[in-house]
């Protein structure tokens, strides 16, 4: 299995529009931060978690010549309005786009890309298959088996999601003790961290850090970083030894 960060920060990104913090103006290339993404890549099958808007930069910068399915952990803009670039995959691979989400999320899909599901979808528009899912019932993409896990996003339910022995979790600021009891056993845990300070909807670098104590996983790796968590290089050196700070382009093998 091989897991790439295409994206680890906020839904501003790094640097943040008109900021001038040192960590907005880092020349270190792991304080740049797109809009958070991952893709994992299992049995020959290469699965998407979250399109944002610089999904096509992502897309690109890996040279990713196909894509198996997009899975959307919830839908908000900086998770689903790159949707629109998956027509490159389409004309390429000669098909829809399987996309894999709660039906509450499909709704707003179908909102904002009307144009995409119209009965008369102008030529060249995206091509969108739209698979319903549900937190804690498992499926199969061509043989993988992925496991939606229920979390929360202060009042919004959303999913993470666990492929084998990897389990990815990002925009939450809770998990249940039902959803822990499916976190266990994961070699690998990625789950975000916004920053130092108390956030309404997201988790913190501590909280982070807790449920990672908790559930144990071999190696985790931190995400959806804002520019508010610090420099990567005064981060970092202040995680416990199995704990990485994510950051753009990073790829985790095994």
């Amino acid at each position: 299995m091989k897991l790439t960060f295409l994206g680890t920060g906020t839904s501003q990104g790094v640097p943040m529009i008109g900021c001038g913090c040192r960590v907005c103006r880092s020349t270190d290339p792991r304080d740049k931060r797109l809009r958070t993404s991952a893709m994992v890549e299992v049995d020959g099958v290469t699965l998407v978690i979250d399109a944002g808007p610089d999904f096509r930069a992502q897309m690109l910068r890996e040279q990713v010549a196909r894509v198996d399915a997009i899975l959307l952990t919830h839908e908000h803009t900086d998770h689903v309005a790159g949707l629109d670039d998956v027509r490159a995959f389409n004309y390429f691979m000669g098909c829809p786009m399987p996309v894999y989400a709660e039906e509450r999320v499909q709704r707003a899909v179908q909102s904002i890309f009307a144009y995409a599901f119209d009965e008369n979808r102008y030529p060249g528009s995206p091509e969108i298959e739209q698979v319903a899912i549900g937190a804690n019932q498992p499926f199969e993409i061509r043989g993988v088996r992925v496991t939606p896990i229920r979390t929360m996003h202060a009042r919004l339910p959303i999913l993470g999601f666990r492929v084998g022995s990897l389990a990815y979790i990002t925009d939450a600021n809770f998990v249940s003790s039902a959803s822990k009891l499916l976190l266990q056993g994961c070699e690998v845990l990625v789950v975000n961290a916004l920053r130092r300070e108390l956030h309404p909807s997201h988790f913190t670098l501590a909280d982070a850090l807790r449920l990672i104590e908790e559930v144990k996983p071999a190696r985790a790796y931190l995400t959806h970083a804002s520019h508010q968590l610090g420099l990567y290089a005064e981060v970092q050196p202040i995680l416990p030894p199995n704990v990485t700070l994510a950051y753009d382009g990073l790829k985790i093998v095994g």
